[in-house]
């Protein structure tokens, strides 16, 4: 893979983080705490639940994955808790973490992307291991947004405010 198009690549990928994690205040600067941590059943995932889901998610496969920092995740706490953290609290974790994995990633040297390594005892690519992540967040930030509309019964006008 060329530098350039690595360059590219990460760049694109910290900045996809940064957009999420707009997205995330966006929707969370709706809602009050008791709605962030709301489930309407046991097969529910809380808002909550998934920011916590999302930093435990990155810190393994980034910080640990990539950087070798120790991996202490403890991934059912994530879906167990039931509250316990504020909005602005869950936002500040959420900034942290992501702030911590776009500096990793934007210290990847282009001839470690194609390193494997083994953030939960599976072999990846640490390329693979940032497209993981970056499209997990994507994907739960997704929800997020789907769960906000729901609770507001209004549009939340992340991408392109329109005139209502």
């Amino acid at each position: 893979m060329s530098d350039s198009v690595s360059a590219l690549f990460l760049d694109h990928s910290t900045r996809k983080l940064s957009a999420m994690q707009e997205h995330l205040a966006g929707c969370l600067g709706r809602l009050n705490d008791e709605q962030i941590w709301e489930k309407h059943g046991p097969h529910e995932n809380a808002i909550g639940n998934l920011v916590l889901h999302l930093c435990g998610n990155a810190r393994q496969w980034i910080m640990h994955g990539i950087a070798g920092v120790p991996d202490v995740r403890v991934r059912d706490a994530e879906f167990q808790a039931t509250g316990g953290k504020t909005r602005e609290e869950l936002l500040g974790l959420f900034a942290e973490t992501m702030a911590e994995a776009r500096s990793v990633i934007s210290s990847v040297a282009p001839e470690r992307l194609t390193q494997v390594i083994h953030p939960q005892d599976i072999d990846v690519t640490v390329l693979e291991a940032i497209y993981q992540v970056v499209g997990h967040v994507q994907q739960h930030i997704g929800q997020i947004v789907v769960l906000t509309k729901q609770m507001t019964g209004r549009d939340v006008d992340l991408v392109m405010p329109r005139a209502r």
